[in-house]
């Protein structure tokens, strides 16, 4: 499974209106829905945000990867969020976060979540991330996902 598979081109926004996270957890789950409509909104902002409450989903320089497990998702899915003007995340560095890769999945994926997620680690070491965060369309972004297996 590629990063492309997780995170579909239509579940990227180059502009997060968002200026806090909990903001930005309901617009990326706004983006999900709309490949998904059958996840339950409540259940997956509920699993991010009370994860995030437990330990923050920044891993510095800028980036966050909110992420929780939901009985409504049969599957590993993604929506990534850019944000020009970075978004106030408590982070433990004291940055904003630009780039945010949120993930919601099923309660029996924990493996392959890992997997995704050492992809998702690999990407932002790469000069991907910085070619994504100068993305000029959703098309330009998702093919930065391409690169990483």
């Amino acid at each position: 499974m590629s990063l492309g598979d997780v995170f579909s081109q239509r579940c990227i926004k180059l502009n997060l209106e968002s200026k806090t996270k909990e903001d930005a957890f309901a617009e990326l789950i706004e983006l999900l829905l709309v490949d998904h409509p059958e996840y339950d909104r409540n259940e997956m902002y509920a699993a991010i945000s009370g994860r995030e409450n437990k330990m923050s989903a920044c891993i510095g320089s800028g980036v966050a990867v909110p992420h929780g497990y939901c009985r409504s998702v049969s599957a590993i899915t993604g929506a990534i969020g850019i944000s020009r003007d970075g978004i106030d995340y408590d982070a433990f560095d004291h940055k904003p976060v630009h780039l945010m890769f949120m993930l919601v999945m099923g309660e029996m994926l924990q493996e392959s979540y890992l997997r995704v997620l050492k992809d998702v680690f690999t990407l932002v070491n790469s000069e991907a991330s910085a070619l994504m965060m100068r993305a000029k369309t959703t098309q330009e972004a998702h093919a930065m996902l391409s690169r990483i297996h």
